[in-house]
């Protein structure tokens, strides 16, 4: 079977290159799809956007968790092992940042 023919270019543009930050991530489903979404919560500010929504099949979740684990199981043998303090338990979501309050 030819190589070439199986081969995959994957285009990644400048601005998709820059990447987003989230620092809280959504999950939900239906029978049918799952649904991830990326917010960014900022300090002290009473609103939080949605960064970026992905939406997959069932089967394509299960093989992103399954990546996840790989690569976290990679990288604490790289790096040692991540500490979580909430293991086990959804941590509260301060929806106020816990920073100071914002002046304009």
């Amino acid at each position: 079977m030819d190589d070439k023919k199986n081969q995959l270019t994957i285009e990644l543009t400048d601005d998709v290159a820059q990447g987003l930050f989230s620092n809280l991530a959504i999950i939900t489903h239906s029978s049918t799809e799952f649904v991830l979404d990326f917010v960014q919560i900022l300090p002290g500010m009473p609103k939080a956007k949605v960064r970026s929504r992905i939406l997959m099949s069932p089967i394509h979740a299960k093989r992103l968790l399954l990546a996840l684990d790989n690569n976290l199981k990679r990288f604490e043998q790289a790096n040692g092992v991540i500490v979580d303090t909430n293991a086990g338990q959804v941590p509260p979501i301060n929806f106020d940042g816990g920073g100071p309050p914002t002046q304009a």
